[in-house]
């Protein structure tokens, strides 16, 4: 005998898919949004609907852009730093640096990182387009912002051999990161000496 409604139990379970909410908390979401005023659910519904439609990935730095426009609001930049890029995991990252105002460079974001296990290789995400985009620019050096875990520090190794054929320098974000931590997370003072003090990959 079914106890909850299928279009309630379907929100439920897209909730579910989303990372960092269990079937609990989607249970809550879900529930809040059946007594909230209408509006309320709406506007989610117009929100999640633009943000499909309106947004897209700069065609330089893969980062979130609005749909439109080929180049992000920093790779059209003419006051940053052309010849220092970072490499991070995701958009996220590149807001967590940004909030610091210790980078100004422009970043690289990869959408994700080597994971084997997870049959995700270089060819799943953007660490080919950043090989290209280095051949063909002045670039000096290239700091990488993976995040301080298995997987971030095997995708750090694979860039460091690659890039580092290139004559760039490459270097990592220092270790102020906790291990297993990720970037979006960490306060903006752990962020600041993580940069500050990066040190030359060897």
């Amino acid at each position: 005998m079914r106890t909850i409604p299928g279009p309630v139990q379907n929100l439920i379970d897209a909730f579910a898919r989303l990372p960092g909410i269990g079937p609990k908390t989607a249970s809550r979401l879900t529930f809040y949004l059946l007594k909230a005023p209408a509006e309320i659910s709406l506007n989610l519904a117009q929100a999640l609907e633009a943000m499909r439609a309106e947004t897209s990935f700069c065609s330089e730095c893969f980062n979130i852009t609005l749909a439109g426009e080929e180049k992000c609001d920093i790779c059209s930049s003419s006051t940053r730093d052309q010849e220092l890029i970072c490499v991070v995991e995701e958009p996220l990252d590149v807001l967590a640096i940004e909030r610091t105002g210790a980078f100004q460079g422009k970043y690289h974001v990869l959408q994700g990182v080597l994971s084997p296990i997870e049959g995700i290789g270089p060819d799943q995400i953007k660490i080919f387009p950043l090989l290209e985009r280095l051949k063909n620019s002045q670039v000096r050096e290239v700091i990488i912002a993976t995040n301080p875990s298995m997987e971030g520090d095997a995708t750090a190794l694979y860039l460091q051999q690659r890039i580092t054929p290139l004559g760039i320098k490459v270097s990592r974000l220092a270790r102020g990161l906790p291990v297993g931590g990720d970037i979006e997370y960490a306060d903006q003072s752990t962020l600041q000496r993580a940069l500050s003090y990066r040190q030359e990959m060897e």
